[in-house]
């Protein structure tokens, strides 16, 4: 049985930061492309960044680029988003994903990310 499980929102003030963790059981990670997304209330769902199935490429949106760190322990079948320089703006739903950006096929339930003074 396939689970993603999202851990590490909560709340932090501008400019803080926050780390994601997605541990993954059912499949070995180190197969597959992983990636996280973002929905925020009444928005559409934003691919915020991906990585390749061996961590040598990745992808950010613009929005996060510079800010945003995607990586992998391969080892421990987990995936991290450390989330520096936070702005209002990044208060989201924060989901993890199996696959390459919108070419998932396992998406887990999330975890939310709020950012306020």
């Amino acid at each position: 049985q396939v689970q993603v499980v999202e851990s590490g929102g909560g709340l932090a003030q501008p400019g803080g930061s926050l780390r994601l963790s997605c541990v993954v059981s059912g499949f070995t990670i180190s197969r597959y492309a992983m990636s996280w997304a973002r929905q925020a209330p009444g928005k559409e769902l934003e691919w915020v960044s991906g990585i390749y199935s061996d961590g040598t490429g990745t992808y950010y949106a613009e929005t996060v680029k510079g800010r945003f760190t995607n990586s992998r322990d391969n080892a421990k079948n987990t995936v991290y988003l450390q989330m520096n320089s936070l702005k209002p703006e990044d208060t989201a739903r924060y989901y993890c994903a199996k696959g390459w950006l919108d070419q998932y096929d396992y998406r887990g339930q999330g975890t939310q990310v709020t950012v306020s003074s």
